[in-house]
């Protein structure tokens, strides 16, 4: 018997059998099947394959006719229902390292579920890392995986700046101000070279790519710079190809604002950007400073900016909601051109993520010099926690909601 004939044997009996009567049957089946018979049948059942395992064992022992079922709610009780105070335990114990509320996006622990379990061990609770890896996806947590928590050395108030971002992005969504999250996508080589990946092609008819990775100077390269809205979950995606400056960085930011930003948040006076600690959007950019100031003139625009920690890049949240979409729409598929590009990162994906993309055919050279006397005219004021990380530029901009006030009074 085949895969889809023992499949539908199972679904046909089992509906009419006890738990003790399904063990029996997918034991007496296994073994009747011999070798690979364990896996066939916990496949075609739907049962585990150690479930399996100990049904062809009791078959082989012999098992007694008996009419004892397993009682409602029997069995062993669910770890959270034997130890009540443990969710409440862990959810202490995460909540200081976390980026976020249940409610947020930013719900990222910076704590290894071994490093939690050995915690809770130590409070009294008998849980393994891997059950508190469960639980925490259940409670809306994200685990990063513990070998690549350290990017470099990590300042010693690192996790106090993810709550002071945190704390930001609560207040800036809370109050329906904008909050966006931004960054430079890696740089892809244009051409007819192969990319990463498999898609579906007539058999025997793949896509056709140069043996070489050399790029192309005329064709040059591709870089993405993305504009992640957290509370509209909406991406921005300019692609430009020329430097990676802070020029490029500010100018996405105003296209997103002019386009986009501007009509959905009509009476913002204030803006939230969450960005990587270096790059364009670094907080030690003399230019990405006096750009924003710009900005923020041009809209009258508050703008906060908030930077993660250096070496904790991979905590924002654009490269987790915006650019794996990106990298998933282009696999398999040669970048022949910059409008290819283009046309593969503009989405709409089935949580609801939409991704506009255009092309930027601008010209942002490198080296720029922003002497002190420019970075001193930008309207900076620093937050009292870090201020290098933290600070507000500008904000003059008066809604249609504050123009109407005033001009009736």
């Amino acid at each position: 018997m085949d895969g889809e004939g023992l499949s539908t044997l199972f679904a046909r009996v089992n509906p009419h059998l006890d738990e003790r009567q399904r063990r029996v049957l997918a034991g007496s089946v296994a073994r009747a099947l011999g070798r690979g018979g364990i896996v066939a049948v916990a496949e075609a059942a739907g049962m585990s394959r150690s479930t399996v395992q100990a049904a062809v064992a009791q078959v082989d022992e012999g098992m007694e006719v008996s009419d004892r079922v397993r009682a409602p709610g029997g069995g062993r009780p669910r770890l959270v229902e034997r130890d009540p105070t443990l969710l409440s335990d862990l959810d202490s114990l995460v909540d200081p390292e976390t980026r976020g509320d249940p409610m947020c996006p930013l719900r990222w622990t910076t704590k290894s579920t071994e490093h939690l379990a050995k915690a809770l061990r130590g409070m009294g609770h008998t849980v393994s890392a891997d059950t508190v890896g469960r639980l925490l996806v259940g409670m809306g947590y994200s685990l990063q995986a513990p070998a690549k928590e350290n990017e470099g050395a990590q300042h010693p108030d690192r996790d106090a700046q993810f709550r002071y971002l945190n704390g930001q992005v609560e207040a800036h969504l809370g109050a329906g101000e904008p909050v966006i999250s931004v960054d430079t996508k890696k740089k892809e080589v244009i051409g007819n070279l192969a990319n990463k990946g498999r898609e579906y092609q007539p058999k025997g008819e793949p896509v056709r790519v140069d043996v070489h990775d050399f790029p192309d100077p005329k064709l040059g390269k591709a870089i993405p710079y993305g504009v992640f809205d957290i509370g509209a979950d909406a991406g921005f995606v300019t692609v430009g190809s020329d430097a990676d400056t802070a020029a490029v960085a500010v100018a996405s930011i105003g296209r997103w604002w002019d386009q986009v930003g501007s009509a959905v948040y009509p009476d913002a006076t204030r803006l939230l950007i969450t960005a990587d600690a270096g790059g364009s959007n670094g907080y030690r950019s003399r230019l990405w400073k006096r750009e924003l100031g710009s900005l923020a003139q041009r809209t009258g625009l508050a703008i906060t900016v908030c930077h993660f920690p250096p070496g904790t890049s991979k905590w924002n949240r654009i490269e987790h909601r915006l650019f794996s979409h990106i990298s998933m729409n282009w696999r398999g598929r040669p970048l022949t051109s910059h409008e290819v590009v283009v046309d593969l990162i503009a989405t709409t994906t089935r949580s609801g993520l939409t991704v506009h993309a255009e092309r930027d055919p601008g010209s942002y050279p490198k080296g720029t010099k922003v002497t002190d006397a420019e970075l001193a005219a930008v309207p900076r004021q620093a937050h009292s926690f870090h201020g290098e990380w933290n600070y507000t530029i500008g904000g003059t901009r008066l809604t249609s909601r504050r123009r109407k006030r005033i001009t009736t009074k």
